[in-house]
């Protein structure tokens, strides 16, 4: 078993894929900036309870003997869920995005990317670090 298949590792990818989906979404609004009509989008928010739930699709085999690998082929399952975005203005074209709003959120979506990308390094530095001095 990998370390990076570790499930909370597993969670960590999920969350920076979500970020990373997220960042496309929030592009498409602000390039429809002045598309009249067009109604802003966003992400369901993600949850680490969830993303942990969806790692139980797949096969899994069962240990005979102690000594012998565990292997798996679980998946993660469902797809990244759009909701509508709600702006704090509607122009008289109909067209539900602020700039200044999706501005705000490209960057608190980019900060936390950083985060969880940072908290995945760290993780694994820290299980080498701990490898490497017991080895």
């Amino acid at each position: 078993m990998a370390i990076t298949d570790l499930p909370v590792f597993q969670v960590l990818k999920s969350k920076m894929q979500w970020h990373q989906t997220r960042q496309g979404v929030l592009a498409e609004n602000v390039a429809n900036a002045d598309t009249p009509g067009y109604r802003g989008q966003d992400l369901k928010a993600f949850s680490f309870e969830d993303a942990l739930k969806a790692r139980t699709t797949g096969l899994e085999t069962s240990r005979t003997v102690v000594g012998h690998m565990h292997g798996s082929m679980l998946r993660e399952t469902g797809a990244v869920k759009r909701d509508p975005d709600h702006g704090f203005e509607i122009t008289p074209d109909g067209n539900t995005v602020a700039l200044e709003e999706q501005m705000m959120k490209v960057t608190a979506n980019q900060m936390d990317y950083q985060t969880v990308s940072s908290l995945y390094s760290k993780g694994l530095g820290l299980i080498r670090t701990a490898l490497s001095r017991n080895g």
